[in-house]
């Protein structure tokens, strides 16, 4: 049978797909719908067609799933933030779950890997659990200015001041910088144009310490904001304000921070902690959105690394330190490695704050840092941590790894296709997977962090 553009089908939805979409079928031919959920019937258009499979938009949602709920927020189906909000909690757990399990099974090759895979570690309450948010700036059709999130893989702003996966306290810091805006007559951006002054609103609290960073991005300089110490008296009525800072970027990019910032009040940074480790964090910082789950992501990393305190550990990818400092908990030694000389800036300066004097830190790519100092310096490793980016380990970085030959691997994941690939090199270099956990890290999205243990095989 072959489908047209445009055309209206009627199917059921028998399968979800990488991204959290519904899937149908109409004689093996598969249709991908947004916001369809296993046991939906629907009327749909079919919007792309390939030759295997396309596209369609639910126009009419005919009988309701069982695991279909009714999403929190009003506005969950336009914008591109919580692609899994109408899916019960219960049921993205499961998918999540399942996502981990198929690819480690497909690409890696595992065929009896779920047991050695560990209940998922789900969230008590999944709302409101963000630590950051970035916030374009803008106006609608009728020239209101607006501020809001991003419609799915589009420029198209949402208007909202609202989020339900944001820290409460967001939804002030807007009004309050959208009221200043309008009564100072300051401009929004226009990525069309590359004209207008506010691109972003970007602000970081502290989960523990309650302390909050409100940054305002700018295609222009500080001067260009009239009246500026209005808006800081205004901020500074919000409970925990500790730091306001200007940023400005004045580039034609999708990248929303540039490397310029001046702090107008506070400090340039906040604290928080995750668990007992206190961090630094700057508004470039790298640093993990949900803390409540990167506690438990890096308490699983720390028992999967199985520490004595007479381990050499090497963690690459490490950031500002993050997992770095959990394991110098533990460990003789850790070895940090990050490409972003901003970030081992950051996590020196982390290390120092919580008195380890027995992690030290690199800048450069790990690919190139890992052989450098085996090779050359006969550093070693008890244990590696790998925490990539979604990308996954460059061969290069593997083959070290395996030359090495450390005890155990830990491999923290957020992309569960290039973990499996990855894990199925280091098995055919003679690492098995031991233990695997899932981390919902961001509920109500399709994403999914997880952390593999892997031993060297018995000789």
């Amino acid at each position: 049978m072959e489908f047209k553009k445009n055309q209206m089908v009627e199917l059921y939805i028998d399968d979800i797909g990488n991204e959290g979409e519904g899937i149908g079928h109409i004689d093996g031919y598969a249709l991908f719908l947004k916001d369809a959920v296993i046991g939906d019937k629907v009327r749909a258009k079919i919007i792309k067609t390939k030759k295997n499979y396309g596209f369609a938009r639910v126009e009419e949602l005919l009988e309701s799933s069982a695991d279909r709920v009714e999403p929190k927020c009003p506005k969950a189906r336009q914008c591109g933030g919580c692609t899994l909000q109408h899916l019960s909690y219960e049921k993205q757990l499961e998918y999540k779950f399942h996502k981990v399990k198929n690819c480690l099974e497909r690409i890696g090759g595992l065929s009896e890997i779920e047991e050695k895979m560990e209940p998922v570690y789900g969230m008590e309450e999944p709302f409101y659990y963000r630590n950051k948010a970035q916030f374009p700036v803008g106006y609608d059709k009728e020239g209101n200015l607006i501020t809001g999130f991003y419609a799915g893989r589009t420029h198209h702003i949402v208007d909202g001041t609202s989020c339900v996966i944001q820290h409460p306290v967001n939804e002030k810091i807007l009004l309050k910088v959208l009221d200043y805006m309008k009564k100072n007559n300051i401009t929004a951006y226009d990525e069309k144009t590359h004209t207008g002054l506010v691109r972003h609103i970007v602000t970081r609290v502290g989960f523990v310490t309650g302390e909050i960073m409100v940054c305002l991005v700018l295609n222009g300089q500080k001067k260009n904001l009239k009246n500026l110490a209005y808006l800081v008296d205004s901020l500074r009525e919000i409970d925990r304000m500790t730091s306001i800072c200007i940023n400005q970027n004045r580039e034609k990019t999708n990248r929303i921070l540039g490397s310029k910032i001046e702090t107008v009040y506070g400090e340039p940074y906040i604290y928080d902690f995750i668990d007992h480790v206190k961090y630094q964090i700057g508004p470039l910082s790298f640093f993990q959105v949900n803390p409540k789950q990167t506690k438990v992501l890096y308490e699983k990393a720390l028992e999967y690394a199985g520490l004595t305190g007479n381990e050499t550990v090497w963690d690459l990818y490490c950031g500002i330190g993050t997992i770095s400092l959990f394991l110098a908990q533990k460990a003789k030694k850790v070895y940090g490695v990050e490409i972003v000389k901003e970030a081992i800036d950051d996590a020196k300066l982390n290390a120092k704050i919580n008195g380890f004097e027995n992690a030290e830190f690199f800048a450069g790519k790990a690919e190139d840092v890992l052989p450098r100092e085996y090779e050359k310096n006969g550093v070693y490793a008890d244990v590696i941590v790998v925490d990539p980016p979604r990308k996954g380990c460059d061969g290069k970085l593997l083959d070290t790894m395996v030359r090495m030959n450390p005890k155990r691997i830990v491999y923290v994941s957020c992309d569960p296709a290039t973990l499996a690939r990855d894990v199925k090199i280091l098995g055919e270099n003679g690492y098995q997977i031991e233990k695997v956990s899932v981390v919902d890290q961001f509920s109500h999205s399709s994403h999914v962090e997880s952390v593999c243990l892997l031993s060297r095989k018995p000789r």
